[in-house]
């Protein structure tokens, strides 16, 4: 097994070994995390469905929205401000590309509340269409409440086609860039039939994938860690069977060529009886 010590079998098996630990203690967490955070926030949905809409000063008295409110159904009255209304780009609605639009409104307590008015479909792919504007003077709307998305790449605002446009749902970046005032952490989602709404954004876990789809990934994690330690011995194996035969045939070549295989009588022991 000295063939082990040799750099190249060294790096192989570092390798492997070092896949099989991050198949079990990175890759098979993380989606097992993924699944759990998906079942928490369907069942966070769950209870929002079953659970009448309240005022939104009950669940928002400050200037943020409690992630462990999200989702929940609330109740404001306000202005929209279409002044510093921005779009949110890159979305995809049906496989389709898609912007969400993002109108903050002031609510009848000085704070401001970026809402979430749906989507609309991107023309030619890039193109913003056009679309309704926001309806002026005093609305009373009902919507989910929803934490700040954050864009990690954290790629500048940027105006095309005369929007102003973000790369994610973050009422920060809103205030930001359009400078309003007083603005609450987090946004509200609205849906059907509510003043302003678009195309409604569907109620589901920002995990979208099917149920259970993450902890099938991460058994499959398991399982590719598993095939990894069991190929690692076989190699060493079938490595270890290939010198034996290589040194059984030099042998048997060295024997072919001193005339051992073919004399009986020739005693392999050279020393004196």
């Amino acid at each position: 097994m000295r063939f082990l010590l040799r750099p190249g079998w060294i790096a192989f098996v570092v390798v492997v070994l070092g896949f099989a630990v991050a198949c079990y203690t990175l890759l098979a967490p993380w989606q097992f995390g993924r699944e759990e955070q998906r079942q928490a926030q369907q069942h966070a949905i769950d209870a929002a469905n079953t659970t009448p809409p309240v005022p939104f000063a009950q669940l928002v008295p400050g200037s943020e929205v409690d992630p462990g409110d999200e989702w929940r159904q609330v109740t404001l009255s306000g202005t929209y401000l279409p002044q510093a209304e921005v779009l949110v780009r890159l979305r995809f609605v049906d496989g389709k590309p898609a912007s969400e639009v993002l109108t903050p409104v002031r609510l009848d307590d000085g704070r401001t509340v970026a809402v979430d008015r749906g989507s609309i479909t991107m023309d030619d792919g890039q193109a913003v269409p056009g679309y309704p504007a926001a309806p002026a003077g005093p609305v009373t709307l009902t919507g989910r409440l929803r934490v700040n998305e954050t864009d990690t790449s954290g790629r500048a605002p940027a105006t095309e086609g005369g929007h102003l446009q973000i790369y994610a749902v973050d009422s920060r970046q809103l205030a930001s860039a359009t400078g309003t005032q007083d603005m609450v952490e987090g946004y509200l989602q609205l849906g059907a039939g509510q003043p302003g709404v678009l195309t409604p954004i569907p109620v589901t876990p920002a995990t979208t994938a099917a149920p259970f789809t993450n902890g099938s990934y991460a058994l499959q994690w398991l399982t590719f860690g598993a095939i990894a330690i069991i190929a690692l011995g076989y190699f060493i194996r079938l490595e270890v069977l290939q010198r034996r035969g290589r040194r059984e045939t030099r042998a048997s070549l060295r024997d072919a060529l001193s005339g051992r295989d073919l004399d009986p009588s020739v005693d392999d022991d050279p020393a004196p009886r």
